[in-house]
């Protein structure tokens, strides 16, 4: 069964707290949360104080994607703040310093994860590997919600699938960008079992019945 993760991203700012309460009433039993500093990708969104407030409200699992440069600075924060997943991008900083990060996390009683944008081989993450409880491949360049899924990321997907298998395979995979009722089926095919959502599902008519469709 896989895991319908909608990223909070696209919800309705003015009616947050209407939406999350309804991600839950969905059916969801995650949710993702994109930080962006505006240096590492060309946007700004929530700090850590936005996860702790969220961290008030919901007992959803809280996915929180850094997508900021020395992550290894705010990692504590994120965590403190009540994070369940933090990822880290493996392009955000230098080898040594991602290792400091994820083991940091893990520290703090929090899942570490990895992420790869696109252009990244899916071997730029084989060191991590084995202390990761997620990896999370973009299947859109980060930054901005409502991109076109890149389906040429499906062959990346299904080798990390295979590199898991090996050294962790309870591990996680999550795929976001692009993620619909026809991608996700597609995503699935080649590995993942995590599903970020966000237009599409903040967009749907029924989003109980998204949901369960992406999880069934």
């Amino acid at each position: 069964m896989a895991i319908l993760s909608p990223s909070i991203l696209s919800a309705d700012y003015m009616h947050f707290h209407a939406d999350m309460d309804n991600t839950k009433q969905s059916g969801a039993r995650w949710l993702h949360v994109d930080i962006m500093d505006g240096h590492f990708v060309p946007n700004l969104s929530f700090g850590y104080s936005w996860v702790k407030a969220m961290r008030k409200i919901t007992d959803l699992v809280l996915d929180v994607h850094l997508m900021i440069d020395t992550p290894i600075k705010y990692a504590e924060e994120f965590c403190k703040a009540g994070a369940d997943y933090l990822t880290i991008h493996v392009e955000a900083d230098t080898e040594e310093n991602i290792h400091k990060t994820l083991d940091l996390i893990h520290s703090l009683g929090v899942k570490p994860g990895i992420v790869v944008k696109p252009k990244t081989p899916a071997e730029a993450i084989a060191p991590y590997l084995d202390k990761v409880d997620m990896v999370l491949v973009m299947t859109v360049e980060p930054g901005f919600g409502g991109q076109k899924f890149m389906a040429d990321m499906m062959p990346k997907l299904k080798t990390i699938r295979q590199m898991l298998d090996k050294v962790n395979p309870a591990c996680h995979l999550e795929v976001d960008g692009g993620v619909d009722l026809q991608t996700a089926e597609v995503c699935k095919e080649n590995g993942a079992d995590v599903l970020v959502a966000g237009s599409a599902f903040y967009g749907a008519a029924d989003r109980k019945a998204f949901t369960a469709q992406i999880e069934k």
